[in-house]
């Protein structure tokens, strides 16, 4: 088809009419007046001679029906005939085994700071690829955009169908005009599909329209994203439409006038342009929509599978073999197998529990107030309640608000087939039309009824949990999805299995009281190919449990509270926080600091300690922290006080780079203490919401915690201005503890991972854990926090991950981070001071309180006022010393003399009493008289005049004793002999 072209010159010749096989018509461009002409264009370049003449031209508006053409010798619509169809005033895409002409396929990195050629160069291949009936994205980060330009002679519409399962990836279509403005429409941002291809419309003005197709994938990691897959471009509005077009393979017309042309059915095929459709040869066979027949493979073990009858009024079910459709294998094939007989007859199963067998073997369920374990129902004995929820474990038949169905890997469109089959034990996958189609198996619960202290809280939002036992058996790369929907939005993916699993069980925390659906989705392999290789690979569900199901029913009957009435006694929900007795059906109320096991409140050991450093609110819900904190230490209490750090942060890890150079960061939001447990960091995924304006609210996928990590792709990278952020995580639901220990409920601290603690006041750490089990955390992610006190850190201080780990985490479970700040350290006590007394002045002596170096401690309490006291001044003390020195030294000079005195007298009478006894002794004549003659000199005669020192006097006389107690003298006789000891 060729658009109108302005003519200048116009050859009006008289030379005869050439054949019409010679030339074609053609408008010349719309003048002002909105008329043009009708020009013969011969199809030889330079053939000016034998053309008809030129003739006024329809309007420029005309345009012909859907179904219809111009004819533009005569001027005149008319039908399409059979085999053919037409847009009236468009053109279709439907054919994707090249991209069309007037398409173009553009990749671009999105790394906008950095256009270098390498960067360029990783994103070449990233490009729409055609793959037969649709044309698909790329699944990377790059930016792949398909394009077509189209002139539109009067306003028009784009419409096409698309295929969008993958919110990690940016879908958006838009349409800019002759000045590379934008149409301002709220549809340039793709919604995700839900059940299937979806249609999508945008009106188009006249004028030149460049159509946009882009995608961007923000998948990081090993997560791989789903394409987009668009079909079926369908554009209106262009000019007349001169011809019309034959169908393609697989599709024909059978009447005139058709806008469309019909797909052939299965086992027939057609060729382009077909009124009909062709049936195939008995030993060949086609799906739907083909253009050829194939022949049939011999049947196989892999082409049928078996089920189960329901249960008769015998109470017995027969096991039946089918064959899996579409049929396409050959029974009388040299080799083929036949099916096997079908008709053995085997007990039924019981009926799940809350369900009883009728008369017919049939299974209803019990009424609200009984219970059953699969045969009969019972009520439930006084003081109890039934525990109301859905438990399938037997399989003879789907139960009622379960479906399932088949969504084809080729062309993605749902199939009427069966996706699961029961038996018996299990539900397990059957046989799909490909290997890669998809099993979809879904379970709708209408609501919930959780108790009422669930209600009552508002951050452990647990409203019930959906646990099912499951396995895989595969040879190839299969896939099991699990995926969760709330109020019929978009299905969101929880969990993947890939390759076999061994016999397991996997539970989902349902966390909003809503109408939920649950859907298991098994694709054999991803193989872009047609074909059942791999039928033996299969998925099974032995059990899927449902908790606090509305309008559920009862396996069993649980303790409730007795509340007192003129009927009697019934049940009635105890008040948060309080736990029921068993025996008496009394509510009590759980001790100060413990918190109740919501769902299975009885006794007091339904009451859980908090940890350490923690405290529960009001209802029992959870424990928390009030960012306080006191240790004990051999030589003082420290105190602390953490609510300059209660703000929530945020952290960025080193920046990370993808295979194709997109540079992005693991950005993670932490709330020390929450606000009295109220989980504080918020993280988001707002892949499908950058439309939304700054500063308006809009739906996203987000995710509340203490701590919670994300993908950020920053703005100056994307060019959006909010930038991105994809794949929100929670790292840590519930405090569960602050301690100066490095381990704590099996959660360790490695105080390694971080540089060393030098001022000798010891990290205070918070312990979380997340409520996420996946399938390399078992046991949920866990978080650390080790609070230390940096002086030299104002709030809030600085945040940190290990150095050996830039991610926070070393393997993928147990985060860490290390916060240092002048908030974190211990409030101020009076050992963090001490005192400095001044010298005395004028009679005043100050004292003085400053801090001790280094400073290790904020708030708390103050310095004391400086102390002023009265004093003396050192003269007065000097003069009171010199006058008590002086006085002493005169009191001892006085006594030495006495005492001398006294010991020169108490020497003379001993003298002369020894002289006495001496003389006695001997038989000396006895003396004249005793007495001292005039002139006599007393000392002359007295022997121990001897020159001696007071000290050689003193040493002599004590060293002279005798044994028997009396002093040895020494003495002279009169008659000069020698000396003789006394």
């Amino acid at each position: 088809m060729r658009g109108g072209c302005a003519t200048t010159f116009i050859n009006v010749s008289s030379h005869p009419v050439g054949q019409e096989s010679e030339y074609h018509y053609e408008y010349t461009a719309c003048d002002s007046t909105g008329s043009r002409w009708r020009v013969a264009v011969p199809h030889t370049p330079g053939l000016c001679t034998s053309l008809p003449d030129p003739v006024k031209g329809t309007e420029c508006s005309f345009s012909c029906r859907a179904g219809e053409f111009l004819d533009m010798k005569d001027q005149s619509c008319k039908p399409c005939a059979e085999g053919r169809y037409s847009l009236g005033t468009g053109i279709r895409f439907d054919e994707w085994d090249e991209l069309p002409h007037g398409f173009a396929s553009l990749s671009t990195n999105m790394e906008i700071e950095d256009s270098t050629t390498e960067s360029m160069e990783n994103c070449t291949a990233s490009k729409w690829v055609p793959l037969g009936d649709y044309i698909s994205s790329n699944t990377d980060e790059c930016t792949a955009t398909l394009m077509y330009a189209v002139n539109l002679k009067q306003s028009g519409t784009v419409n096409f169908e698309y295929y969008y399962p993958d919110s990690s990836i940016i879908f958006e279509f838009f349409v800019q005009n002759d000045q590379c403005q934008p149409n301002v429409d709220d549809s340039r941002w793709m919604k995700t599909t839900e059940k299937g291809w979806e249609f999508h419309s945008v009106e188009l003005n006249r004028g030149n329209n460049v159509l946009y197709w882009r995608t961007t994938a923000f998948s990081v990691g090993s997560k791989v994203s789903k394409p987009v897959l668009v079909r079926n471009i369908a554009i209106t509005g262009v000019a007349y439409t001169s011809e019309c077009f034959p169908c393609k393979p697989g599709t024909y017309a059978d009447k005139q006038g058709s806008s469309f042309c019909e797909l052939c059915p299965a086992n027939s095929y057609s060729n382009k342009g077909e009124t009909s459709c062709h049936p195939c040869d008995p030993d060949k066979y086609s799906e739907k929509g083909s253009s050829s027949c194939k022949v049939r493979p011999a049947c196989t073990d892999k082409d049928y599978f078996y089920t189960h009858t329901a249960c008769d009024a015998n109470g017995e079910t027969q096991l039946m073999y089918k064959w899996a459709q579409p049929k396409i294998c050959g029974e009388d094939l040299e080799g083929a197998v036949k099916l096997p007989a079908s008709g053995v007859k085997t007990r039924c199963p019981p009926c799940n529990p809350g369900f009883f067998k009728t008369n017919n073997s049939t299974c209803e369920p019990c009424p609200y107030g009984s219970y059953s374990n699969g045969s009969d129902c019972s009520h439930c004995p006084a003081g109890t309640e039934p525990a109301v929820g859905f438990e399938y474990k037997w399989w003879n038949t789907l139960p009622s608000n379960m479906e399932t169905t088949v969504l084809s890997g080729i062309n993605f469109e749902y199939k009427g087939m069966t996706g699961w089959e029961v038996a018996g034990d299990h539900i397990y996958t059957a046989v799909g039309a490909s290997d890669n189609d998809f099993m979809i198996l879904t379970l709708v619960v209408p609501g919930f009824r959780p108790p009422q202290s669930v209600m009552a809280d508002t951050e452990n939002k647990e409203v019930a949990r959906i646990t099912f036992v499951f396995e895989t058996i595969c040879s190839v790369n299969c896939e099991l999805y699990f995926m969760v929907g709330v109020n019929s939005r978009t299905n969101t993916p929880v969990e993947t299995w890939k390759g076999s699993k061994g016999k397991q069980s996997y539970t989902y925390i349902i966390e909003e009281n809503a109408t939920m659906s649950f859907t298991w989705a098994f694709q054999r392999t991803t193989f872009h190919e047609t074909g059942r290789k791999y039928t033996n690979d299969v998925a099974k569900i032995y059990s899927i449990n449902v908790t606090n199901v509305m309008d559920g029913v009862a396996s069993y009957c649980r303790p409730c509270a007795l509340e007192a009435s003129d009927m009697g006694s019934s049940c009635t929900s105890c008040p948060a926080g309080f736990y029921i007795d068993r025996d008496s059906g009394t509510c009590h109320s759980c001790p100060p600091n413990t918190i109740l096991k919501a769902h299975q409140p009885y006794g007091i050991q339904a009451c859980i300690p908090c940890g350490p450093g923690t405290k529960s609110n009001k209802i029992h819900s959870l424990c928390y922290n009030d960012c306080t904190f006191s240790i004990g230490t051999p030589t003082r209490v420290l105190d602390y006080n953490f609510l300059a750090l209660a703000n929530t942060v945020s952290l960025a890890g080193g920046p990370s780079f993808t295979s194709k150079g997109l540079k992005y960061f693991h950005h993670f939001t932490l709330s020390l203490c929450g606000n009295q447990g109220k989980k504080m960091s918020v993280c988001a995924d707002n892949v499908t919401d950058l439309r939304i304006p700054e500063g308006e609210s809009g739906f996203s996928k987000s995710i509340t915690a203490y701590v919670c990590q994300a993908v950020i792709i920053p703005p100056e990278v994307t060019g959006y201005k909010a930038g991105v952020s994809s794949q929100p995580v929670s790292l840590a639901d519930r405090l569960i503890g602050v301690t100066t220990d490095m381990t704590l409920d099996g959660i360790t601290s490695p105080a390694e991972l971080f540089h060393p603690e030098s001022l000798g006041i010891p990290d205070v750490i918070f312990f979380y854990r997340s409520n996420d089990v996946t399938q390399s955390c078992s046991f949920g992610r866990s978080t650390t926090i080790r609070v230390r006190c940096s002086p030299l850190k104002p709030a809030p201080g600085s945040l940190s991950l290990p150095s050996t780990c830039s991610d926070g985490t070393c393997d993928g479970c147990n985060f860490h981070f290390l916060w240092e700040s002048l908030a974190a350290c211990p409030l101020c006590s009076p050992a963090d001071y001490h005192a400095i007394v001044s010298s005395c002045v004028a009679g005043i002596q100050k004292t003085t309180y400053v801090w001790r170096e280094p400073k290790l401690c904020v708030g708390g309490i103050s310095l004391p006022e400086q102390r002023v006291t009265i004093c003396k001044t050192i003269d007065f003390w000097l003069k009171v010393g010199i006058s008590a020195g002086t006085c002493t030294a005169i009191l001892l000079t006085v006594l030495t003399c006495y005492f001398w005195k006294k010991n020169q007298k108490l020497e003379y009478k001993y003298s002369k009493l020894v002289m006495n006894a001496t003389l006695k002794d001997c038989d000396l004549p006895a003396a004249d008289s005793c007495a001292i003659m005039e002139g006599e000199d007393v000392e002359d005669d007295l022997i121990f005049t001897s020159k001696k020192s007071l000290f050689g006097k003193i040493k002599s006389f004590t060293s002279k004793r005798t044994p028997d107690g009396f002093d040895s003298v020494p003495l002279k006789t009169s008659s000069g002999g020698p000396d003789m000891d006394l």
